[in-house]
């Protein structure tokens, strides 16, 4: 693993609690050659300056230091091609499902292709809800006991951090990326937006009623999740939104 593939890669803690857990996970990046941690709305704000997150950071205090706190999850993710929300438990809607196996092979041609990765960790007591998961390309999960998946938040990081720098060091899978690694995909958050436009262009056109919309966006986010949509589909569909906007 070179340093380059290293920057490329973000590792996004969501309405994290706990100071020790922000520490913790610093500690892990570090260890394994990260260093790009983002905090997304802690529950305390400035939580990587807390003394118990500079305690059990030892010594990874400069990952803490250069972590960037956020308010909204979109700022994370915007650029990144491949947003991967680790979380056990299954959806009824939502990106795809990836085993964290698969998902390595999937980081490992996006960071050949010097495509960003963005990596999402829920907060401790709920995980990522499907608001998070709306931003995510895959929703991953870690092959762990079926009958108790629980991970605390920084062994999580560190299981994650440790078997992928594993995956980027050796010879487990081809260096060659997938042609489609190449590809220009759009983010999730860009995603996201064009979906808001068809909400409205829907309404406009009286096909989703706001009183009663059921299933449909959810049902349309998880069929956009799918397809891996290119910039320039996000282009066309926000031009059929205009003009279901127009008839307004």
């Amino acid at each position: 693993m070179n340093t380059a593939q290293a920057q490329l890669l973000r590792w996004v803690l969501v309405e994290t609690s706990h100071p020790g857990n922000v520490g913790s996970a610093a500690r892990a990046l570090k260890t394994m050659g990260f260093s790009d941690l983002r905090l997304i709305s802690p529950k305390i704000p400035g939580i990587a300056e807390a003394p118990e997150a500079l305690a059990l950071a030892s010594g990874a205090a400069d990952i803490l230091e250069s972590s960037q706190e956020s308010p909204t999850l979109e700022s994370a993710v915007q650029d990144c091609p491949l947003v991967l929300g680790l979380t056990s438990r299954d959806r009824e809607f939502g990106p795809p499902a990836l085993n964290w196996q698969d998902a390595r092979l999937l980081i490992k041609a996006a960071l050949a292709s010097k495509q960003k990765v963005a990596l999402l960790f829920g907060p401790e007591r709920t995980g990522l809800d499907n608001h998070h998961l709306s931003l995510c390309t895959h929703r991953v999960w870690l092959d762990a006991n079926p009958l108790y998946p629980s991970l605390n938040l920084a062994q999580a990081i560190m299981v994650c951090a440790f078997t992928l720098r594993e995956s980027l060091q050796g010879d487990i899978e081809s260096s060659q990326p997938d042609e489609s690694a190449l590809s220009d995909y759009a983010d999730p958050a860009v995603v996201a937006a064009m979906l808001e436009h068809w909400r409205e262009g829907l309404e406009a056109i009286g096909y989703l009623d706001p009183a009663n919309p059921k299933k449909l966006m959810p049902r349309l986010q998880a069929l956009f999740a799918r397809t891996r949509l290119h910039k320039e589909e996000i282009d066309l569909l926000r031009g059929i939104a205009k003009q279901m906007l127009l008839r307004k």
